[in-house]
């Protein structure tokens, strides 16, 4: 499928992938709807960052999808959804479970309803790596367990069933892509690696994190909002599940190790206990087979295995180190 005169229509713009995932879109001259979530302060999340030229080529709506009336709007002379919109911090779904089933699961229902009766060619919905908990078998493949560890992991799994359902009960063109670790420029240090660079960036040689053993499959943005777009034109991937990641598993000692080294500092780390996961909660390892999305989509990542890694950390580090940018976070102080 071309995207070339589709009206694409992105829920979730206004946050990490999804800004980056506009940018790209515009970059490429497709007409782009950037759906944000409404704030009294007028506020675009990180797409108030992209350069005007950038900006001035988006069709922005402001709304909430967990509101059914909003999304109808939204959807409205759209041909292509890909749908990012989420609540994704794990801590945060232990105390605000109710949330999470309110934003994920049923603002995922809203965006296939409208979908749906607007008639729309094709919807990319967006799973997580989380959905899989702790390996059972690697690489993971599309057709590894899903276990819900977290109540965030557990209203994914219910979002991604519910799309799979309308593809099966109504014919719905829906899509499955289920990115593992991303990272880079503009992501919230509820994640490892902005935690662990913003806190070396303002000058802290003791960095505080939780668990080291676990391993990620981390995948830069760039390698990310690629796979989007491959879905969205690719013909092949109707009502399928779509793993992108790496194909490259570390665990977070040994990362820390790597961003300190590429940022030539010396640290000592210190156990934070209340960045530790509940230990049934804790995903242990997570390493993607991409072999599907090779087939599939003819997507292989740019920044794959050490060295790609390595190249993605010094773009992120970059970003992070620069003064303008790191004025944005409280490094050091934990996120939920």
């Amino acid at each position: 499928m071309k995207l070339n005169n589709k009206k694409i229509l992105v829920t979730g713009a206004d946050g990490f992938i999804g800004s980056h995932l506009v940018e790209r879109l515009i970059a490429s001259n497709y007409d782009v709807r950037a759906f944000v979530l409404y704030n009294s302060f007028n506020s675009w999340g990180w797409l108030d960052a992209l350069p005007a030229a950038t900006k001035n080529n988006l069709d922005v709506f402001v709304g909430d999808v967990r509101d059914p009336n909003g999304v109808r709007h939204a959807v409205k002379d759209c041909q292509i959804v890909m749908h990012l919109a989420a609540l994704i911090g794990i801590p945060y779904s232990y105390y605000s479970p109710d949330s999470y089933v309110d934003t994920n699961i049923k603002g995922t229902l809203n965006v296939l309803q409208a979908a749906r009766d607007a008639g729309v060619e094709k919807i990319i919905h967006t799973s997580t790596s989380e959905v899989y908990g702790t390996a059972q078998f690697v690489p993971i493949t599309e057709d590894h367990p899903l276990q819900g560890q977290s109540p965030y992991s557990a209203t994914k799994i219910g979002a991604d069933q519910l799309a799979l359902s309308f593809y099966n009960a109504f014919g719905t063109p829906v899509s499955v892509i289920r990115p593992f670790n991303t990272y880079g420029p503009r992501q919230s240090t509820r994640a490892v690696i902005p935690t662990i660079i913003t806190q070396i960036a303002s000058g802290a040689s003791e960095i505080k994190l939780g668990s080291l053993s676990p391993t990620r499959d981390f995948n830069y943005v760039g390698d990310t909002a690629n796979a989007f777009i491959a879905m969205a034109e690719s013909d092949r991937v109707m009502g399928e599940v779509v793993n992108i990641g790496s194909n490259y598993e570390i665990s977070i000692a040994d990362l820390v190790k790597l961003i300190a080294a590429c940022m030539n500092k010396k640290i000592t780390l210190i156990a934070d206990e209340q960045r530790v996961r509940p230990k049934k909660s804790e995903v242990e390892r997570l390493w993607a087979d991409n072999a599907k999305a090779k087939a599939l989509l003819d997507w292989t990542p740019a920044y794959a295995g050490i060295e790609g890694l390595q190249k993605g950390l010094l773009r992120t580090i970059e970003w992070f180190s620069r003064s303008e940018n790191l004025k944005h976070y409280k490094c050091g102080q934990y996120v939920v």
